[in-house]
């Protein structure tokens, strides 16, 4: 096994698009992303998702419910491959901070967040 096949990267935002970009070519186990930007907000016409359409490497996409650079019901209709899971976040926005109103707390997001990406990388890395 190479270095790389062990390595799980990633990033927020811009940082986690970049990451799903060069994976591939890294050879890297897995990719996390906090708050994927899937398109400009209020520009849902200009995604950003060409490479994720393909990916063979597996990645894990933390959403807030309610991220203006992808909603739910947005990212629902994208033709991603098989290989790109998505955990929503209950009413988060792009840092996946929920309203009060909600009920849930920024802490309980980001705990969830936390956990599934653990969870990811200890599936894609063997433990």
């Amino acid at each position: 096994m190479s270095r790389a096949e062990g390595l799980v990267i990633g990033g927020k935002s811009m940082g986690g698009r970049i990451a799903s970009m060069v994976a591939e070519e890294a050879g890297v186990a897995g990719v996390v992303c906090f708050g994927y930007p899937f398109h400009p907000p209020g520009k849902p016409d200009r995604l950003r998702t060409a490479h994720l359409e393909p990916i063979r490497t597996p990645v894990l996409i933390l959403q807030g419910e309610r991220d203006p650079f992808g909603r739910r019901e947005e990212v629902a209709g994208y033709g991603l491959s098989e290989q790109v899971r998505l955990h929503w976040l209950v009413d988060g926005d792009h840092g996946l901070k929920p309203r009060k109103a909600s009920g849930r707390t920024e802490a309980e997001n980001l705990a969830e967040a936390v956990g599934e990406a653990a969870r990811f990388v200890f599936e894609v890395t063997g433990g």
